[in-house]
């Protein structure tokens, strides 16, 4: 059973030390656009504490929305008087977490990262077996410390194979 009426995943939401490094960065990177903005929000009572789960003193100086695709980034920029955690977690901290994009040509993707001095996680994985097989991916770092990937499958992925929904080599 699911939620009732449930459609797709609307947006990804997440804080970020400098809004406008981040915004230039997706903007500049990987070709997101501005759809909106607002700020700045705080409340004088308890409700960023109770409908956010932050302090309840904690400022929204802004937030923007930009497109990724069929897909949104809305990217936070917040002040507050509780320590704020100024290190983004790893894939294996509770609430760690990572975004991909999809790219067509992993290999110039990967030199690009390289070119504008981003920290690139190893070299591209192929695999090779499994659900996944025929996909490459690299995790790459954002210059706030975010944990990104690429990913490519131009293909199709094995489990499609398998359900036939993308033949082989037809993706």
């Amino acid at each position: 059973m699911s939620i009732p009426g449930i459609k797709k995943v609307d947006h990804v939401g997440f804080t970020v030390p400098n809004l406008d490094e981040a915004v230039s960065f997706f903007r500049d990177h990987f070709g997101c656009e501005v759809a909106y903005e607002f700020g700045p929000f705080a409340a004088n009572d308890d409700w960023m504490a109770v409908h956010l789960n932050v302090a309840a003193d904690a400022v929204i100086d802004k937030i923007v929305m930009m497109t990724a695709g069929n897909t949104n980034l809305e990217i936070f920029g917040y002040a507050t008087s509780e320590t704020q955690h100024k290190t983004p977690p790893r894939n294996s901290d509770i609430g760690g977490h990572h975004l991909a994009f999809y790219v067509d040509d992993m290999d110039a993707a990967v030199a690009y990262l390289h070119q504008i001095g981003l920290t690139v996680m190893g070299e591209p994985t192929v695999m090779t077996q499994g659900p996944s097989a025929g996909e490459t991916w690299i995790y790459f770092l954002s210059p706030w410390g975010m944990q990104l990937e690429l990913v490519s499958y131009p293909n199709g992925k094995a489990y499609q194979w398998a359900r036939g929904s993308v033949r082989r080599g037809n993706a």
